[in-house]
C-alpha cells in the first residue's frame, strides 16, 4: 500500500479541507461564518459538514439565538486525529 493510499477519502473534496482547517484552529465557529470563510454556498456547506457529522469529525450545535436558528461546528477528537493523520500522509507524499 502506498502513501496516496493512506489519504482520508472523507478529506478530498477542496470545501472538507477547508471546514476542517478552519475548525482546527476554532474552537466553534457558526455556519453563516464557515461559508463566508470558504466561500461557498449554503447547500454546499451543509453536504459537507453533514457528511463529516456523519463520519463523527465534527460536532454540530443548532441553537436558537433569540428567533433565529443558528448552526455552529466543532472539530470532534476523532476528527482531530484523523485530520493530523492525513495531513502527515500529504506531507509524506510532497517529500517522496
Amino acid at each position: 500500500m502506498g502513501i496516496i493510499d493512506k489519504l482520508n477519502k472523507d478529506f478530498e473534496s477542496r470545501v472538507r479541507l477547508g471546514i476542517m482547517s478552519v475548525l482546527m484552529v476554532n474552537e466553534w465557529v457558526d455556519f453563516t461564518e464557515m461559508k463566508s470563510l470558504l466561500n461557498i454556498t449554503d447547500g454546499n456547506l451543509a453536504s459537507h459538514a453533514s457528511a463529516l457529522e456523519k463520519s463523527e469529525y465534527i460536532a454540530v450545535k443548532k441553537e436558537f439565538v433569540g428567533k433565529k436558528p443558528k448552526t455552529s461546528y466543532s472539530v470532534t477528537e476523532r476528527g482531530r486525529l484523523a485530520f493530523k493523520e492525513h495531513l502527515s500522509y500529504l506531507e509524506k507524499l510532497m517529500k517522496s
